[in-house]
């Protein structure tokens, strides 16, 4: 699978979609993967750049206050 392209919007929603199914499967991190890399037509490799790329700059959900 090619790496695609994505914008930061895409990217952040794809993080978003990546923690939502981490929260909802506590400790099904491999599923959640699984999940949104299909969604999202993405391989697991990019989606752990996107990831990586989410936690260090704190994107949303991690800089929301509850």
């Amino acid at each position: 699978m090619t790496t695609k392209r994505l914008n930061e919007q895409e990217r952040k929603a794809i993080f978003r979609a990546l923690v939502d199914a981490q929260d909802q499967a506590p400790g099904k991190v491999r599923q959640s993967y699984e999940l949104v890399s299909q969604h999202f037509d993405i391989s697991k490799e990019q989606l752990r750049l996107i990831e990586d790329e989410g936690v260090e700059n704190e994107w949303p959900p991690l800089c929301e206050v509850n």
